[in-house]
């Protein structure tokens, strides 16, 4: 049997952030957890502190995961972004203000970064639609303008 699975390090903070992340999408859920149990008298350098997981199993929308708490060593970057396809406005919305709710922030395009510095890329299934359709420079245009993607804006772009 082959499997893929897409492992994200952190500096901290897997449990919470594997708790955050099942609790966004539907058909979501922890797996598994893998205890921190160092070697006797040889610690991991930077390991987790005492309580906290090695590593949480997860899967988003039914897509594995794993977060590793690795330590500051590899910091997240936009390099790589986890991309949720939703049908309406109110789903953009509603994704777009929890992940970047307590130190999360914003960024171009429909991509933003959670608390934790993982990069997301919030993309409603109609940019798609209409990047296919004959205006699909103007829609591309109008998505440079945006931060969080606006269909109505998008949708207005491609009737000019």
């Amino acid at each position: 049997m082959v499997s893929v699975k897409t492992w994200l390090w952190f500096n901290g903070g897997v449990d919470d952030a594997a708790a955050f992340y099942v609790s966004l999408l539907p058909n979501s859920r922890i797996v598994g957890t893998m205890p921190y149990t160092p070697a006797e008298g040889d610690p991991a350098p930077g390991g987790p502190a005492d309580g906290q997981s090695l590593a949480v199993e997860i899967e988003l929308a039914g897509v594995p995961y794993a977060l590793l708490n690795g330590g500051p060593h590899f910091p997240q970057t936009e390099a790589a972004s986890i991309e949720v396809r939703v049908d309406s406005q109110e789903e953009v919305d509603r994704l777009w203000a929890a992940l970047t709710a307590d130190g999360g922030a914003e960024s171009q395009c429909g991509w933003c970064k959670d608390r934790w510095g993982v990069s997301w890329q919030i993309t409603p299934n109609r940019l798609y639609e209409l990047l296919q359709g004959p205006h699909a420079s103007a829609v591309t245009a109008e998505m440079y303008t945006q931060q969080k993607l606006d269909i109505a804006r998008l949708e207005a772009a491609a009737q000019r």
